[in-house]
């Protein structure tokens, strides 16, 4: 599955203007603030830790307009922690946009 990064780009845009270590320094923060709560979903032990990385999570995607993204991590608030299939998508998801940038 290939994500749209154009919405993504234009709020880096938006934000930071011409200036492009700030736009660096934002898509790097980004990234690590996905990867994070990633990490958190993969070590979810129960529903509520589960929940609240998902729950943040799809706060982050919203502040940059990532709505995969935001598709994604609603999807994640209404499965089982650890399920697997969110897991991949999330985890797919980080490494194409990533990849992308």
């Amino acid at each position: 599955m290939v994500y749209e990064t154009s919405a993504l780009k234009a709020t880096l845009s938006a934000a930071a203007g011409d200036n492009a270590a700030l736009q660096q320094e934002l898509k790097a923060a980004f990234f690590d603030s996905v990867a994070r709560q990633l990490d958190l979903l993969r070590r979810s032990r129960c529903d509520a830790n589960w929940m609240m990385a998902a729950l943040r999570l799809r706060a982050i995607a919203a502040s940059f307009h990532a709505e995969e993204l935001v598709v994604l991590a609603e999807e994640a608030t209404e499965s089982a922690p650890g399920e697997p299939v969110v897991m991949r998508k999330i985890e797919t998801f980080l490494n194409e946009i990533t990849a992308s940038h």
